[in-house]
């Protein structure tokens, strides 16, 4: 390890020099409080900035032990410091002058929820931050006092200020912990009490608008049903008041514009914490839970459909059914099974991004087209079991179709973005109704067995290194989807996924896989436990290609990996 004076000499040294001998920093130096780890340097002024980073021992940053006790702490402490640099940095975002890049300082933007980003990393040897900088230089020659300045002025103010204890606002900190730590009590009543999501009297369910994730100003705040109102106890905030939703099957309903996409929105994102002022920070759903939808279009490989889809007219297999362009119903059909496999105990589901055919038939409908001849099973008839067999429950949003008060549970009416428990009055109604009987197929629990073919590398036919395979490169197109080599991976309907950061992890994950794992042996849910125990043991630099990992990565869920695996073409 060189000395920070050393790092100081060799900018003198190569001051008005070609661009490319900034390569000779790389290293590690001694900053006395800190080490500074220059990881990759960018090749020129216009190309992406140079990955640094920063590391500071734990016993030097002095944070309380107590808030590095468990995962869900050091996330939100690391979530805490990454937001803290973030507007620390933005003060000296481009004082150094120059072209391209030049000057640039960056690290991961957070939005309301709470991630666990390699843009902060705690552990139990110290606090590792990782960011960017863009290396100044006057056309491609190198302007070493500019990068001087970012390194010992600019840099050393905001790591002093940021990752040192002593020098944070604690109390600040001491309220960002108590409230994870109280969101994680909620996290274990919801199991102990039977419920599936639980949202505070008082949150804020509007978002500020469609490309907005802040809170709606002057927005109705939410107030439970009686009847479902329930007390959290929390270490922190003491008693709480607010909906819990029981397992089983639960339909919310309501005019058009009544709350109930809200609500199921912030439904699906409850499972990730939120910070202080998002509104629902109280809103915490099942961490299992799985939004589906239709996806015209999407792949399917070797996917036990058949508790849904049987006896098609081609005699195809739905025990074990590919395609490569699934209609409405079979995408959400195989979005259910590999759910389940991913280990969802909620499915979330909206009516109106549903296939028709795929949720219900009516009465009309069955007498016109008899059962012999649809190959459908309707959700509608599986829901109940899936709760009975699989222990799964649902929550769905409807508004034109009245056969699932049938199966409800509960039955929530949205009323001016107020809830009404309606379940008793329906069920009342609902008797002068009876659904038409229907012969269902037996309930029987999928068996899956894919397995992701092995990757066999391109082999370079011109250019820079013929006859050499091709190493899978990515490229990522924000939260949408990435390129993987030659194949496209979308991920527009995962609508879980709430980063970008998240999409480039899923990426780097595939490709490990692909190039490290798959075998044409392994299963998907072999692959995928390997990589989990790995992230929980040794983080996402597992499944670096070099000796570091850069800022600009997020860790997802297992249920985000197994959707990603899950529309890989191969």
């Amino acid at each position: 390890m060189k000395q920070s004076e050393e790092l100081r000499e060799l900018l003198h040294s190569i001051h008005r020099k070609s661009y490319p001998a900034y390569k000779g920093l790389k290293g590690i130096y001694d900053f006395r409080t800190y080490r500074l780890s220059i990881d990759h340097v960018q090749g020129d002024p216009f190309a992406s900035p140079s990955s640094i980073s920063v590391r500071i021992w734990r016993e030097r940053a002095g944070f309380p032990d107590t808030y590095l006790k468990e995962d869900f702490q050091r996330t939100a402490l690391a979530d805490f410091l990454t937001r803290q640099f973030s507007a620390a940095i933005s003060r000296f975002n481009f004082r150094a002058k120059g072209s391209g890049k030049s000057g640039l300082i960056s690290v991961s933007h957070c939005g309301q929820e709470i991630l666990s980003r390699t843009a902060c990393e705690i552990t139990s040897e110290g606090i590792t931050a990782r960011f960017f900088i863009g290396f100044p230089a006057n056309g491609r020659t190198i302007n070493a006092p500019e990068l001087e300045k970012i390194l010992f002025d600019f840099l050393p103010a905001c790591v002093e200020n940021t990752f040192f204890y002593k020098n944070i606002n604690q109390e600040e900190l001491e309220q960002t912990i108590f409230l994870a730590e109280d969101q994680q009590a909620i996290r274990e009543q919801l199991k102990e009490k039977k419920l599936v999501a639980f949202i505070a009297d008082g949150a804020i369910l509007p978002r500020e608008s469609g490309i907005s994730s802040r809170p709606m100003k002057h927005s109705v705040p939410f107030i439970s049903p009686e009847s479902l109102r329930i007390t959290m106890n929390l270490p922190h905030k003491g008693k709480i008041i607010g909906m819990g939703i029981p397992q089983g099957i639960t339909l919310i309903v309501g005019g058009g514009y009544h709350g109930k996409s809200t609500l199921l929105n912030a439904l699906e994102l409850g499972v990730y914490n939120h910070i202080a002022g998002d509104g629902r920070e109280y809103v915490i759903t099942d961490d299992t839970a799985l939004k589906l939808r239709s996806e015209d279009g999407r792949s399917i490989k070797d996917v036990d459909i058949s508790l849904f889809i049987n006896d098609l007219p081609n005699q195809k297999n739905t025990h074990c059914f590919s395609t490569a362009d699934a209609s409405g119903s079979t995408s959400q059909a195989a979005g259910i099974i590999e759910g389940m496999e991913a280990g969802s105990k909620v499915f979330l589901l909206d009516e109106d991004t549903s296939a028709t055919n795929f949720m219900v038939r009516d009465t009309f409908m069955q007498e016109i087209i008899s059962r012999e001849k649809e190959p459908i099973t309707p959700f509608l008839e599986r829901a109940q079991k899936l709760y009975t067999f699989a222990g799964i429950s649902t929550l769905l949003v409807a508004g034109s179709s009245g056969a699932f008060f049938h199966i409800a549970d509960t039955i929530i009416q949205m009323d001016c973005y107020r809830p009404v428990d309606i379940t008793r009055k329906v069920k009342e109604i609902c008797g002068k109704y009876p659904l038409s009987p229907a012969k269902v197929p037996a309930f029987v629990m999928p068996n899956s067995h894919r397995i992701i073919q092995k990757n066999t590398p391109v082999i370079r036919s011109h250019g820079h290194g013929t006859g050499k395979p091709d190493r899978l490169k990515i490229k990522v197109h924000g939260k949408a989807g990435f390129l993987l080599g030659r194949q496209e991976v979308d991920l527009r309907y995962v609508e879980q996924l709430i980063d970008p950061e998240q999409t480039a992890a899923l990426g780097l994950l595939l490709k490990y896989a692909l190039e490290h794992l798959a075998d044409g042996k392994k299963t998907i849910p072999e692959i995928v436990d390997y990589l989990q125990k790995q992230i929980h043991t040794k983080g996402l630099i597992a499944f670096a290609d070099s000796s570091y990992l850069p800022c600009g990565y997020a860790i997802p869920r297992i249920q985000e990996i197994y959707s990603c695996f899950n529309r890989y073409r191969q």
